[in-house]
C-alpha cells in the first residue's frame, strides 16, 4: 500500500508492503505499534526508537514526543489522486471556498476582502490541539467572502475564505 506522509512542509512517500517499507524509494526497517489502552504508540526507525503520544482528529493525526506536538496528514494513494485533480482543477483561478480541515479556534485574519492571492498564500491562522495552523489559499484568486473572525470557534467543513476567479 502506498501513502503519501506529509509533516509540515514535507511530503513523503512511504509504500509498505508487509514488512517492507520503503521511504522516498529508499528500504527502511521501520514499525509503529500502538501501546493498548494508551493513545501511545512505538515507532522504531532504523536504530531510531521513540514513544509517541498519537491523536486523531478528523483526517489528521496530531502526534506529540519530546515536548513538541506536530500534525501529520496521511492520505493513501486514491485519496492522493483525488486531491492532485481537484488542485489542478482549482489552480486555473477559478474561485474557491476554503473550508476549516478540523475543528479548530481562529486566532488572525490574514487576508482582506478584494485582495489577490497565489495559490500558497497564508489566509487565516487555526489553533487546534494548541498548534497554530496557517490555512492557505489552493489556489491564485480574489478574496470574495470571509466567513469568519478572530476569536471564532470553527468545526471542521465549515466554510472560513471565500476565492473568486483571478483575473488575468
Amino acid at each position: 500500500m502506498k501513502y503519501a506522509v506529509t509533516i509540515g512542509d514535507h511530503t513523503f512517500d512511504i509504500e509498505i508492503n508487509g514488512d517492507d517499507v520503503h521511504i522516498d524509494g529508499r528500504a527502511a526497517p521501520a514499525s509503529l505499534v500502538g501501546i493498548p489502552s494508551t493513545p501511545l504508540s512505538q515507532l522504531v526507525l532504523g536504530s531510531l526508537s521513540r514513544t509517541l503520544a498519537v491523536l486523531r482528529e478528523g483526517e489528521t493525526w496530531l502526534v506529540q514526543w519530546a515536548g513538541e506536538r506536530v500534525a501529520v496528514t496521511v492520505l493513501d494513494e486514491r485519496s492522493r489522486r483525488l486531491q492532485d485533480m481537484a488542485a489542478k482543477q482549482g489552480s486555473s483561478g477559478g474561485g474557491a471556498v476554503v473550508r476549516a480541515p478540523m475543528p479548530g479556534l481562529v486566532l488572525r485574519v490574514e487576508v482582506q476582502v478584494g485582495q489577490h492571492v497565489t495559490a500558497g498564500t497564508g489566509l487565516l491562522v487555526l489553533e487546534a490541539m494548541k498548534m497554530e495552523n496557517e490555512i492557505a489559499a489552493p489556489t491564485a484568486g480574489v478574496v470574495t467572502g470571509i466567513r469568519v473572525g478572530a476569536g471564532e470557534a470553527v468545526e471542521k467543513g465549515v466554510a472560513l475564505v471565500e476565492l473568486g476567479a483571478a483575473e488575468g
